[in-house]
């Protein structure tokens, strides 16, 4: 036989394009066409609906850049079209290979009740099943012009539309068709099957009887179609390949478990309200989709998004809550919003699991299970412990399949975490969260999916994403059509708790990956957009600090839990922290209003704060300060969670001199400090150890810059090439000591490069072990990647990392390819590197990228980290991180890893005074430094309770007693939603608290509950 695969697959591509295709809509008349633009940011509903309206045709410009123009659309059916099913076609001037990123919809009935979103690959609406003839239709349109910021080329050139302020007022749309139209089902049906079996056949190998068996039956429908009556074959050309439909899978086939999905970016290329406006839109699609296929799941995640569809559109919640309570649409997740999981700390990761749970239980029900975050940027190794205490059981992601080194050994497998805690987890081998179900997609499944022999199912998230959309008709019919098909993988709609149960079942002994889930790409969103990083950073601390305080206000005088405005501001927090929030890879326009919403934030944080402490001050009259201490160890003579008098200065007092050559010498008679005329550290000896940090002939705090152009997603990566080209800034404009106080000596440095500026103080105190550094950048380079070096004279294999509730250990070697990949880490508040007796912490207070290198002397190693401190990418926001920033962060020579985590506490919770005469004892108090209190509060549920958060801080086991300073009557181990667990330590309790032991970075919440008359005194 010869080989004509070629002249009929082509023959197949121009049928579909050219005839099959159009003829679904073989008949149309034009809508009449009126709009309003609306003036600013969108409206009400009512507004839209009853604004003067103006005709505007077909093939007119419409909508400047991020505006809302309401399109008022109304015709009469013709009465010739009796008995048939009419649609309505509304195409804005979509870019149909996309979806979510450019113009789309929501389309209303005259009385303002949603009806669906339109999009470019969902432009029709069903006006009738089977019409009578000479309807009415009127419809409005609420449309958004958004622009299109992701071109398809991927050129990630810069652009002014990421932001209403620079993004001009010219029309981006020209309205392409507004028609009512008959919608031929025999048609669309003939174009699923031929899509299905088409793109099957391309998959099969090419001596696959199968594969020759859909040719030839393709050619029969294709012949049996007359090109000149579409419409009148379509019948005759199905059931040629009806037999080809109906040849059942193999017993072997591969199961997918399909979850209807649409993976929405709570802020990415568009602004949060924009993301409002894109949930009710595919909220309204899908709730449609439910009611006409029975068999279809949808999933969702992100409580917030159900917040915001709650509050905006209510009669989209409505059926919202219904299709839920069905089983149908499935919050998924638990989780606030779909975080980033590397930089948010300790408290605030475990909120988005407390703020996203409680939601869903409270208006559903329902404990979601499965933590479902496809797309973040990597995945913190503290997670499964933080899922398995929020009550879930399953992970879902498939964003590791982006790898750019190293293909993952696994899809479905146990993750651990760094302190033993394991959670069953599943990537999905279609390697998309935006799967539809094609037949290059299904074939990739079977070939790409690791775990066969073991395991014989995988998850499809299946829909139209990142901007939204989700599932459509065409993919439900994909999904029928390969239910059960010989040559392909069975599908099967599912709810994800459904697959995970099956999934472990038919695996019980999956193997194990430990440690984090490093992503190797994205790696520079550690870094990108300083300003929106710091406003994490702080906000997460004064949080911390407004619980702390306002418990111990109420408990001790009396003071009103502000329990609603804490809850508020936790939720704007872990907003925030959505996954190109917090990483820095939205618009300008995002992290413009990051950047006020985190001023407001601290603004109200402090107010709580203040107030918290002037109930607990005393005398606001008495010439004393009362010194706040909300560190969780003791410093300076205060407690951890109290306060006391400042304490007179113990006469210790530090020197400071010139050095020969030039530059200065501080001396506080523990750590002496060498500053070179060029204002580099040349020195910092550690007295105690007689030993030296800084490396032979390096230089400490040196400044330097690269050139930072990745091949592609500019604020997103660093290439490793990068550090083919460094600059290292040692010209100094000023180099001068500037205070010379008993308590400490400070040098001031200032350097110019480019168009920037550099002021940095470096300060040695009294009694401190530690030099702390103080940089002021005014930042006005492009396309450069700035980093502060400090070379240490260390030899090891690793250093440590802190990470939510512990840290995690990394290599400084790059044997494998795997520690190659990680030439740019996270770390939250220190970088730790230790040879036997001697370790050096490096701490900051805003720093998230780092480092590690090591390079062999003649005399030694060379070990060097760097802070990762600003980047200039120019898309999508070409202006990112212009402007004046500031860091501090500090080199701890002599350092254990329990004074990593105290300095690093240190430095992010300055202590606080207020005036006043009083002595406050602490809540509670642990006996044990390893243990660190990341929580203190009333309990959510307003019982008066007492709710304490710790953890082991070393990676060691403790044994740890808790005392309490109020009267307790009983300590309750609970879980991250404050109920009792089983699964806590074992609690002695004793009169005011109780004792307890902790595994190696085990977590731990307590509910101490107040006694009667506790609770009247206070």
């Amino acid at each position: 036989m010869h080989d004509d695969r070629s002249l009929i697959e082509a023959r197949l591509k121009r049928v579909l394009d050219e005839r099959i295709r159009p003829a679904v809509h073989p008949e149309s008349v034009p809508l009449d066409v009126a709009v309003w633009h609306a003036p600013g940011e969108p409206v009400p509903v009512a507004e839209g609906l009853a604004a003067q309206h103006n005709p505007i045709s077909v093939g007119e410009m419409w909508g400047p850049p991020w505006g809302t123009s309401w399109f008022r659309v109304s015709g009469t059916v013709p009465r010739e079209w009796a008995g048939r099913t009419v649609e309505a076609v509304l195409d804005l001037g979509f870019d149909n290979r996309f979806t979510g990123n450019q113009s789309e919809a929501l389309v209303h009935t005259p009385d303002g009740t949603p009806v669906k979103g339109v999009n470019p690959c969902n432009q029709w609406v069903r006006i009738g099943a089977s019409v009578a003839g000479g309807e009415q239709v009127l419809l409005h349109l609420e449309a958004a012009s958004n622009p299109m910021l992701l071109p398809p080329e991927n050129s990630f050139r810069p652009t002014p539309l990421g932001d209403r302020e620079t993004a001009g007022s010219e029309p981006l749309y020209r309205l392409t068709r507004m028609d009512l139209a008959v919608f031929d089902e025999t048609v669309w049906e003939l174009v699923q099957d031929l899509e299905v079996l088409g793109g099957l056949m391309h998959e099969l190998p090419v001596d696959s009887g199968r594969r020759w068996e859909l040719l030839r039956a393709i050619e029969r429908a294709l012949d049996a179609i007359d090109l000149q009556d579409v419409n009148g074959t379509a019948a005759a050309a199905r059931s040629a390949l009806a037999p080809a439909l109906a040849s059942p899978a193999c017993a072997s086939a591969h199961r997918i478990s399909a979850v209807g999905h649409a993976h929405i970016d709570s802020a990415w290329l568009w602004p949060l309200r924009e993301t409002v406006r894109k949930v009710a839109r595919t909220a309204a699609n899908m709730t449609a989709l439910l009611e006409d296929a029975p068999e279809f799941v949808f999933a969702m995640s992100q409580a917030q998004q159900y917040a915001w569809i709650k509050e905006h559109r209510p009669e989209v919640y409505e059926k919202v809550k219904k299709a839920v309570a069905e089983g149908r649409f499935v919050p998924v997740g638990g989780m606030w919003v779909e975080s980033d999981t590397n930089m948010p700390g300790s408290e605030a990761l475990a909120r988005q699991f407390v703020h996203g749970k409680r939601f869903f239980l409270q208006e559903f029900g329902l404990e979601s299970e499965e933590v479902w975050l496809p797309d973040s940027f990597g995945y913190t190794a503290a997670l499964p412990q933080i899922v398995k205490q929020a009550g879930a059981r399953w992970f879902l992601t498939q964003k590791i399949s982006w790898n750019q080194q190293n293909p993952f050994p696994h899809h479905t497998f146990q993750w651990e975490g760094i302190d033993g805690t394991r959670v069953f987890t599943h990537f999905p081998p279609i390697d998309t969260y935006n799967a539809q179900l094609s037949g290059a997609e299904l074939a990739h499944v079977e070939a790409n999916f690791r775990d066969k022999g073991a395991a014989t199912r995988s998850l499809a998230p299946t829909g139209w994403g990142d901007g939204g959309g989700g599932t459509t008709r065409e993919m439900l019919a994909r999904a029928e059509r390969v239910r059960d098909l010989e040559g392909s993988a069975r599908v099967e709609w599912e709810r994800p708790r459904d697959f995970f149960a099956k999934a472990e079942a038919e695996h019980p002994n999956p193997p194990v990956w430990s440690g984090e889930l490093y992503l190797e790409i994205h790696r520079a969103v550690l870094t990108s957009q300083a300003k929106t990083k710091q406003g994490n950073r702080r906000s997460e601390h004064l949080l911390y600090e407004a619980e702390l305080w306002a418990a111990t206000a109420a408990v001790r005088a009396g003071f009103p839990y502000p329990y609603e405005r804490l809850d508020r501001l936790w939720k704007t927090v872990l907003l925030h922290q959505f996954h190109d929030i917090l990483p820095g890879s939205s618009i300008a326009w995002v992290h413009r209003e990051a950047e006020k919403t985190y001023a407001a934030v601290t603004e109200e944080l402090r107010s709580i704060v203040d107030a918290a402490q002037r109930a607990l001050a005393g005398d606001p009259r008495a010439s004393t300060h009362v010194v706040f201490n909300a560190a969780p160890h003791t410093r300076a003579g205060v407690a951890a969670g109290g306060a006391a008098p400042k304490a007179p200065a113990d006469g210790r007092s530090v020197t400071a001199a010139d050095r020969p050559g030039g530059g200065f010498v501080l001396d506080n008679g523990l750590l002496r400090v060498e500053v070179d005329g060029r204002g580099l550290v040349v020195s910092a000896y550690d007295q105690a150890a007689d030993r030296e940090t800084v490396a032979p002939g390096r230089a400490a705090n040196l400044l330097q810059l690269h050139p930072d152009f990745p091949n592609m997603w500019d604020a997103w990566d660093v290439d490793a090439f990068y550090r083919n080209t460094v600059t290292d800034l040692v010209d100094a404009d000023e180099v001068a000591l500037t205070d010379r106080r008993p308590q400490a000596a400070s040098v001031r440095v200032v350097r110019s490069f480019g168009s920037s500026r550099v002021t940095q103080t470096l300060t040695l105190t009294a009694g401190e072990k530690r030099l702390d550094i103080d940089t002021e950048v005014d930042w006005r380079e492009r396309e450069k990647f700035l980093k502060a070096a400090f070379p240490l004279d260390l030899h090891t294999d690793r250093y440590a990392c802190e990470t939510q509730f512990g840290h995690v250990h990394r290599p400084t070697h790059t044997n494998t390819s795997w520690d190659a990949a990680k030439f740019e880490v996270c770390a939250h508040r220190f970088v730790h590197l230790e040879e036997p007796g001697f370790g050096v912490a490096l701490v900051n207070d805003s720093t998230y990228g780092h480092d590690v290198t090591r390079d062999v002397r003649t005399d030694g190693t060379t070990t060097t980290v760097r802070l990762s401190l600003l980047r200039a990418p120019r898309y999508p926001d070409p202006g990112t991180d212009q402007g004046v920033h500031r860091f501090r962060y500090a080199l701890v020579p002599g350092a254990g890893i329990g004074d990593a985590v105290r300095e690093g506490y240190a430095l992010n919770l300055p202590e606080r005074r207020v005036p006043g005469d009083a002595r406050v004892a602490p809540l509670v108090s642990i006996d044990n430094d390893a243990v660190v209190v990341t929580a203190v509060k009333l309990a959510d549920d307003a019982s008066g309770d007492v709710v304490v958060r710790l953890y082991e801080s070393r990676g060691a086991r403790a044994r740890v007693r808790l005392d309490a300073s109020f009267a307790s009557g009983s300590v309750i181990a609970c879980d991250l939603l404050e109920r009792p667990s089983p699964d806590g330590p074992a609690l002695t309790t004793t009169a005011d608290g109780a004792t307890f032991a902790l595994r190696p970075f085990q977590i731990t919440t307590l509910r101490l509950k107040r006694t009667a008359i506790e609770r009247s005194a206070g």
